[in-house]
């Protein structure tokens, strides 16, 4: 069984990384924030129309590794309707779940990372653009990096 759910969530990130969900630029943001993954290469801009407190859309383009456009693609899909404090706190579990593998609440898709852990070269692929957006929400204008990001 346990080898039937690393199946399922090996085809989720291969299907978000193949067909990378809100992929496209948003010339009409209300903010956004680039993030870049030196060690491997991945830089990512995220795009965020506000409403209020609340994510109306969000889109990203960029490059990198599956793993990074895959929890970029997402990311996307979670965020769209959810406000500063929903993402803030799904910041919270997603980054625990990819540096530890422990799954804290009910995280739904973003679980397909909860082996990340095993890969330590791969945690900051999977938390760039979690990086990137919770600087857009804060209207950060200096460009995120993994470098500061502790394994």
């Amino acid at each position: 069984m346990f080898e039937d759910i690393n199946d399922l969530y090996q085809q989720v990130i291969l299907d978000h990384c193949k067909q990378p969900r809100n992929f496209r630029e948003m010339p009409a943001c209300s903010c956004s924030a680039q993030g870049r993954n030196p060690l491997c290469g991945d830089k990512l801009q995220l795009f965020l129309a506000m409403e209020g407190d609340t994510v109306k859309d969000v889109s990203f383009v960029g490059s990198g590794c599956c793993i990074s456009k895959a929890s970029a693609s997402l990311l996307t899909e979670f965020a769209k309707g959810k406000t500063r404090a929903d993402i803030e706190t799904m910041f919270g579990q997603v980054h625990e779940m990819i540096k530890t593998g422990k799954v804290v609440g009910d995280v739904g898709k973003l679980a397909v990372f909860a082996g990340v852990y095993k890969y330590p070269a791969r945690v900051k692929c999977a938390i760039l653009s979690w990086h990137a957006m919770m600087s857009a929400l804060k209207g950060g204008n200096q460009p995120v990096s993994t470098e500061s990001e502790q394994n």
